[in-house]
């Protein structure tokens, strides 16, 4: 099976290009999706300034690639479903490249998290964000608190 999902943000604005002879869309970003750090390990790696996310190039085709290209921008908050790719080329020395990127599935493989206060998507400001039912994350951030991963009883 191949199937992936990720959540992270976009680190530069997306590329949108055709396909000569067929005219299909295409469009290629980098997502940067955080690992999976307690907040000591994170500030650990940040001081001897390791990285503390891991950095993605995706694939959109077709319809989707263009709405990609019209909507989303640097910074914007985005869940991305598809697969993973592998293939290689021969750079201007000759030597042999490997790549490896996530193809977004056709439909559904992209959806924008964050839309900002003027209705267009990007990065917002803590509570900005509301769901379908009017509310945001902020409206239950008393009701949780942070655990350690020491402390997870399982």
């Amino acid at each position: 099976m191949n199937n992936v999902t990720l959540i992270g943000r976009l680190t530069r604005d997306p590329e949108l290009r055709f396909v000569a002879g067929s005219g299909t869309a295409v469009t290629n970003f980098t997502l940067a999706v955080d690992r999976k750090l307690s907040k000591e390990k994170k500030r650990e790696m940040e001081q001897m300034n390791k990285p503390t996310a891991d950095f993605i190039r995706v694939v959109v085709w077709g319809k989707t690639a263009e709405i990609c290209a019209n909507y989303l921008s640097k910074g914007s908050l985005t869940a991305v479903n598809g697969s993973i790719e592998t293939g290689s080329y021969q750079d201007k020395d000759g030597k042999t490249v490997y790549t490896t990127n996530v193809r977004a599935d056709a439909y559904g493989g992209i959806e924008i998290l964050e839309w900002n206060s003027n209705g267009s998507p990007g990065e917002t400001r803590k509570g900005n964000t509301k769901s379908e039912f009017g509310m945001s994350a902020s409206d239950f951030e008393d009701d949780f608190k942070e655990l350690e991963d020491d402390n997870i009883p399982f």
